[in-house]
């Protein structure tokens, strides 16, 4: 089986962009990539992309070049841009292709994501009464997890002021004003514990990946970081996620869950192996959740870790630092190649201001997307 390589990465800035097009912003995000990689369109042999808004991502290759590549169009909610890092990497590893690249872009109206539940057949009720990928659904596990691991709610607060400060040292976040602990706490409440600045919001931009065979990564780059494993995994019965039939919530069958156990084994490292991670923060508690799910502390240790410091850019498990969800939005087809645009820039100790001290080599990324479909992926140097 081929190793694959990440030789070249791009993002265009996540927020508002007025009149530009999701396909726009895909198509500067391609030319970053390019630019990034050493590598020319004319290289790439395919394309895998994705969108939440955009029902045909190809369309960009109208932008960038008519070249007649194969393109493929996939869509796993938040877990799109993970399963197209996924299939491109596939595509590499099984020897049908060398070199791909896996884009994904999004243009959010604002407000919370309210989308019909018809297209998923499910009644109108779902969505009206916030079971939908909205405030309320969030509100209520993270409210059962804080009660049954004793987490105050002060360090949910902790948790999102951290990634308000993350994003202030990146210059392609959305939100890049620092907002303190008593700010985020003392804002509106929109579903218990979760005050207005404890969520992400939907917003604009686009990310792109270039990929190829390790044997050949140098022809591109010196610095090519390899990607170990991507695992997708969705729900097991027990697991109450986003919207589906009423199950008991039970965190040890969450997607994410065996999602991380597989990447960990197919790249055979544990969690105590990686030096930075990103983790989905569509709100703090998420983030909080996420940390025990993905293996990096037991559930009920995050009260103390991130008390001391531990997930901050200088801590022992540095999360999120390019700002997560919470500081840079999420445009949904976008989001999980942005993590490893994040994960790429650390491992080359290229973030600048936000760069992890101690020249990290494993990097890990993951992304839960309604309706239930975790990913997990590991990037080392």
């Amino acid at each position: 089986m081929n190793d694959v390589a990440i030789i070249g990465v791009g993002l265009h800035p996540f927020g508002r962009f007025g009149a530009k097009s999701a396909i726009e912003m895909a198509a500067d995000a391609i030319q970053l990539a390019l630019a990034d990689s050493g590598a020319q369109w004319k290289d790439i042999q395919f394309g895998i992309g994705g969108s939440y808004e955009v029902d045909n991502t190809d369309a960009v290759t109208r932008l960038v070049g008519l070249t007649g590549i194969p393109f493929t169009n996939v869509f796993n909610a938040c877990a799109t841009s993970a399963s197209a890092i996924e299939q491109t990497a596939d595509g590499i590893r099984s020897g049908k292709y060398d070199i791909g690249i896996a884009v994904g872009t999004d243009k959010h109206p604002r407000g919370a994501f309210t989308a019909d539940p018809a297209m998923l057949g499910l009644p109108a009720w779902y969505a009206e009464n916030g079971q939908f990928v909205t405030t309320q659904f969030f509100g209520m596990k993270i409210s059962r997890y804080i009660r049954d691991h004793n987490i105050s709610v002060e360090t949910l607060a902790k948790v999102a002021a951290k990634n308000y400060r993350n994003g202030g040292l990146n210059e392609k976040a959305f939100r890049r004003k620092p907002i303190s602990e008593d700010e985020i706490l003392g804002a509106q409440m929109l579903n218990y514990p979760l005050t207005h600045y404890m969520f992400c919001a939907p917003d604009e931009g686009a990310a792109a990946v270039i990929m190829c065979r390790g044997d050949i990564a140098k022809r591109f780059t010196s610095n090519p970081v390899y990607l170990r494993s991507t695992a997708i995994r969705t729900r097991t019965y027990g697991a109450y996620e986003v919207h589906a039939t009423w199950a008991a919530i039970d965190e040890d069958v969450s997607p994410t869950v065996y999602a991380s156990r597989a990447a960990y084994e197919q790249a055979g490292i544990g969690p105590e192996d990686v030096n930075v991670m990103q983790l989905q923060d569509t709100d703090a508690g998420a983030e909080v959740i996420h940390m025990a799910e993905n293996g990096f502390c037991a559930d009920g240790d995050q009260e103390k870790l991130i008390a001391e410091g531990a997930t901050e850019i200088g801590g022992s498990m540095p999360v999120n630092t390019d700002g997560g969800l919470i500081a840079n939005g999420e445009p949904i087809g976008a989001s999980g190649i942005r993590q490893v645009h994040e994960l790429v820039l650390q491992l080359r100790g290229q973030a600048g201001d936000r760069q992890v001290p101690g020249k990290p080599k494993v990097g890990y990324a993951q992304v839960y997307g309604a309706p239930g479909t975790a990913a997990a992926s590991i990037l080392s140097l």
